[in-house]
């Protein structure tokens, strides 16, 4: 539509410059047919008026020059502030002059261009030899990573015959758009998450939250303290507890980014759906010093090592910023190369929204993750509501729940539409 806006400015400029341009040289026939004043002073006022139409444009624009600031991370769905500094360099004042701007972060909600050149504003005045500062308050519509500009001023007045423009690249050039984070208070890890790092449990390292399995013989480097003391007396031979793992020290984020698994347009696509979970979820554990990592196999590979704290969440969001559903590579592939260097007891959190051909393979891949003693927890989207929002309740989500509750896994079903904050804090 914009676009469509600006080829229609365009003509109209074009047919009011010709219309000129026609009469102008009708004035000069009549003129010269006739030995009278008034003709030749019509000609003449015509031709000054498309001179000045013409050249005025590029007078008015052409000793501004402007500069745009302004943040460059974000979120999806904040309103930011860009500042633009417009500096008239001559002695006379300058006025009714457009800003220009190309912003791809903004206006890609249903209906708008985005990325395409749109006028944010009109400059009423700029005395000569000073400046004027201008605040635009914008709301980044998608996650991403932008190249912002060039910001520009443009004019045509007084006439509109032609439009003079004057681009600069000054000032904010890139902008990243992260996912929405919603707020979660807990996570239903297996175990006990919150003393992982807490030193109640004296396991090996990595071995996190546990439960007692049973007793085997004692080992050179076992810790003293899980030595069970009745059974060595009874035995006469050290045997120390073994552990279950329950919940790691370490969350593994695999995301499916083949692109038949996405489904939906926009934001309202289960691609979005799982970024967003997946950022909200990553803040919890990496800001409860829980060692999280991520992977995903998308036209670029996406892989972060497993960390934790501020920095690690910051790892992660510059991933999320920036990934798209453009791989090859199917999901229960990707699943199988994750359980075959899985830690002992670590939680795998999937994402699942299957194609109906791909769904038998999936299972059986994480059925053999499970069997390599990772934990699961899984989100679950349901397809259709992705396609038809008024959808009735899905059949194969319905599916997926009951073959991940059969090998003890939690699971999350999400619906095109749902409160995310009330479903995973409920």
């Amino acid at each position: 539509m914009a676009i469509i806006g600006q080829l229609g400015g365009c003509l109209r400029r074009r047919l009011r410059l010709f219309a000129l341009i026609g009469l102008t040289l009708v004035a000069y026939i009549g003129a010269v047919n006739r030995a009278q004043s008034l003709p030749w002073f019509i000609a003449a006022l015509l031709t000054a008026t498309l001179v000045v139409g013409l050249v005025w444009p590029h007078w008015l624009v052409g000793r501004l020059s402007v500069v745009r600031r302004g943040p460059d991370r974000a979120e999806e769905g904040e309103t930011i502030n860009f500042a633009v500094d417009v500096r008239n360099w001559g002695y006379l004042p300058r006025f009714m002059v457009e800003l220009v701007d190309r912003l791809p972060a903004f206006g890609a909600a249903p209906g708008a261009a985005p990325g395409v050149a749109r006028t944010l504003g009109m400059i009423g005045y700029v005395p000569g030899r000073s400046s004027r500062c201008f605040t635009m308050p914008l709301v980044c519509e998608k996650r991403g990573f932008y190249r912002l500009g060039p910001v520009g001023l443009a004019s045509s007045f007084p006439l509109g015959l032609a439009e003079a423009r004057q681009q600069r690249n000054d000032g904010v050039h890139c902008l990243t758009v992260y996912p929405a984070v919603f707020p979660i208070v807990s996570l239903a890890l297996r175990g006990a998450p919150s003393q992982i790092h807490r030193g109640g449990y004296l396991l090996p390292e990595g071995s996190g939250a546990a439960e007692f399995c049973g007793l085997r013989e004692y080992r050179l480097g076992d810790n003293p303290r899980h030595i069970h003391w009745p059974t060595s007396a009874r035995m006469n031979e050290l045997m120390v507890k073994q552990f279950e793992p329950l919940a790691s020290a370490c969350v593994h984020f695999v995301l499916d980014l083949a692109r038949g698994s996405n489904v939906g347009a926009g934001r309202q696509a289960t691609l979005e759906y799982a970024l967003r979970i997946a950022a909200s979820m990553a803040r919890f554990t990496c800001y409860n010093n829980i060692r999280t990592r991520l992977t995903g196999a998308a036209r670029r590979a996406v892989e972060v090592e497993a960390g934790s704290g501020a920095m690690q969440y910051q790892r992660i969001l510059d991933e999320l910023a920036v990934v798209d559903a453009d791989g090859s590579r199917p999901y229960a592939s990707v699943l199988e190369g994750i359980g075959r260097r899985a830690l002992d007891g670590e939680t795998v959190i999937v994402f699942l929204s299957p194609a109906a051909g791909e769904a038998s393979a999936t299972f059986e891949a994480l059925m053999a993750l499970r069997a390599s003693r990772a934990q699961i927890f899984a989100i679950v989207f349901e397809r259709s509501s992705f396609v038809d929002p008024l959808s009735s309740r899905d059949a194969q989500a319905d599916a997926a729940v009951a073959l991940l509750h059969e090998i003890d896994a939690t699971s999350v079903r999400v619906r095109c539409g749902d409160d995310l904050v009330h479903l995973f804090n409920a």
